[in-house]
């Protein structure tokens, strides 16, 4: 019985120490609305997935919606779609109208990029071994870097696409050393900033912010999971975000922490395109993206691109349901 009542004793005093550093850890500077800042992902790729003129919902991005931050990915299998053989293209138009716009870009390479199946490998590549396979992605990397390094729109590059979160998508095993192979590449040929990011549910950020200038995290609350099958709630506050920048901070020191994904858009087991209206609700809707909204402005970031633009103009034009885009635009107005 004592022995019982001591190691009780013991437990609280441990449950009480936690409590008190994960208290401190939560707390951080909450910017105010007028310090918070707003961009978007494009991808090409999602565009035509859904059917849509791509170089027009581009220009309504920039004409309509007034989106001054995007992030675009330089797709591997689509300027390298022939081995050793590279078109800048569609690229280079994205990017030149952005200038035209003056928007900045942050242009993600390798060979992990957004969007479904997270590795955009060209055909040539599938069979290839991995010491070749890499050797092809720096080779891409340096072409692309190189090309695009005298464009004073684009502010920093990203490294790969969420590349510790190893569970989710088509792609090969995570190889660390490659990862920094990659880095020092692009650090080698251009002086702007390394962006680095990782989910902001599922992942503990410390290696991927050890290796950023800039770190960036995912931000999701309605999911579905294909493991489990079924659609996942996080039950988190904001807090959950400032403990984990607080706690990353401790081993890693970035110059800067922005959300390089919040959610805006569906996400189920079947493309949204082919969901009911209540189907896309359970995750996405007006009150939702709202609610994300508010949520993220007290998680202690102040810069967030969101993740959705392609589906907002589909809904628009297509559903011709604009609600989305509008409200969107005020984000960015």
């Amino acid at each position: 019985m004592f022995h019982s009542l001591k190691f009780f004793k013991k437990l609280i005093f441990v449950l009480i120490i936690l409590i008190f550093v994960i208290f401190i850890l939560s707390r951080g500077h909450i910017y105010k609305k007028s310090e918070l800042s707003y961009g978007l992902t494009f991808s090409k790729k999602q565009a035509q997935n859904l059917g849509l003129d791509w170089k027009k919902t581009y220009l309504e991005i920039l004409e309509n919606l007034g989106a001054k931050k995007i992030r675009l990915p330089a797709y591997w299998d689509e300027i390298e779609s022939n081995s050793g053989q590279y078109s800048f293209k569609d690229l280079d138009w994205q990017i030149n109208e952005a200038g035209r716009y003056d928007a900045n870009i942050i242009l993600a390479v390798g060979g992990r990029l957004p969007r479904w199946p997270e590795c955009h490998f060209p055909e040539w590549a599938q069979g290839l071994g991995q010491t070749e396979r890499e050797t092809k992605i720096l080779s891409y990397i340096a072409k692309t870097v190189e090309h695009y390094r005298d464009k004073p729109q684009i502010t920093a590059w990203q490294i790969e696409n969420e590349p510790f979160l190893t569970h989710f998508g088509e792609c090969p095993k995570l190889d660390k050393n490659f990862l920094d192979r990659e880095i020092s590449l692009v650090k080698s040929l251009d002086s702007r900033p390394i962006i680095i990011t990782d989910s902001g549910e599922l992942s503990f950020w410390i290696p991927a912010a050890k290796r950023a200038d800039i770190f960036g995290t995912t931000m999701y609350r309605d999911t579905y999971s294909r493991f489990l099958k079924t659609y996942v709630h996080y039950p988190i506050t904001p807090g959950f975000f400032r403990f984990k920048k607080n706690l990353a901070r401790i081993f890693a020191h970035p110059k800067d922490w922005i959300v390089i994904e919040l959610e805006a858009e569906p996400w189920g087991p079947i493309p949204y395109q082919s969901m009911t209206d209540a189907e896309k609700s359970r995750t996405m809707d007006l009150t939702k993206f709202r609610d994300i909204i508010k949520f993220s402005s007290q998680t202690g970031f102040k810069e967030f691109y969101l993740w959705g633009a392609e589906w907002w103009y589909w809904e628009k034009t297509v559903k011709n349901n604009p609600v989305m885009w509008e409200e969107a635009r005020k984000l960015f107005e």
